[in-house]
């Protein structure tokens, strides 16, 4: 009888791919939210979608890491080299995406030393060299040893239904986060006369907006600016000039964040 043939990449299985992605996009809501509260003493939304508690930017980073790195393995400079390449590369893309799908910059380097286009930067870059080496040495283990441990508690074919369900409630979060986003930053151009380069998308889709009731009431009612200027406090919309501008300076009413101390300014 013929052993069944699995789906991998590089030696790892689908579902221990699509479980990475889901813990590191958690573990990195959860580094991200601890960093802003200890940096800026504030508790602020770092949420990638409106819902999950997570930031995918992590997930994808870390799967591509663990995936590609599997060749560096053979000691810390190897791992540094290859997280030095790989998550710059990782994190260009990713921020290429996020202005040509949404003209938005989740970050912006340009005013770091040896900079491309403000998408990376050294500084960063050596970070993804460092950071690789904790995760591939120190990180991975554990998730692995957690992995194992539910694997011990529960059934393989019950890990893999709450895995598919888990990513399948993510691709929909991530659907609802991009319709609300392009949505919103039309009300956002088109109520200030922002010049961006695609204008006249913008305006066609805020007055698709009140042709929908439907959409208009959930606009006003749910996905307000109230609600989005606090799940997204640092979104910016880059203008024509290429100038980046913060959402939130357009909505001075809404406070950006969840809580903030007094002694921080």
């Amino acid at each position: 009888m013929k052993e069944k043939k699995h789906f991998n990449i590089n030696g790892i299985g689908i579902y221990r791919i699509l479980a990475y992605f889901i813990i590191y996009s958690i573990l990195g809501f959860v580094l991200e939210t601890i960093f802003a509260l200890i940096v800026y003493g504030k508790l602020e939304s770092r949420q990638g979608f409106l819902y999950g508690p997570v930031c995918p930017i992590y997930g994808v980073g870390a799967v591509v890491l663990i995936i590609a790195l599997q060749k560096f393995k053979k000691n810390g400079y190897t791992l540094f080299f290859g997280g030095f390449v790989v998550g710059s590369v990782v994190e260009f893309v990713i921020s290429l995406i996020g202005e040509f799908i949404f003209n938005v910059r989740w970050w912006d380097y340009s005013n770091r030393f040896l900079n491309i286009d403000g998408r990376i930067c050294l500084l960063y870059s050596i970070y993804w060299g460092l950071i690789s080496i904790f995760l591939m040495k120190q990180i991975n283990p554990m998730v692995n040893r957690l992995i194992e441990l539910l694997k011990q508690k529960m059934s393989i074919k019950k890990l893999k239904v709450i895995t598919i369900i888990l990513i399948f409630l993510l691709l929909i979060d991530f659907l609802i986060s991009g319709f609300v986003i392009h949505v919103f930053l039309a009300r956002t151009v088109v109520e200030n006369n922002l010049e961006v380069s695609n204008k006249e998308s913008y305006e066609q889709t805020y007055k698709n907006i009140y042709k929908n009731q439907t959409i208009e009431r959930l606009m006003n009612e749910i996905w307000n600016e109230q609600f989005i200027v606090k799940v997204y406090p640092n979104l910016k919309l880059r203008l024509k000039d290429g100038t980046d501008v913060l959402i939130q300076d357009y909505y001075k009413n809404v406070v950006p964040y969840y809580y903030k101390f007094e002694n921080n300014s």
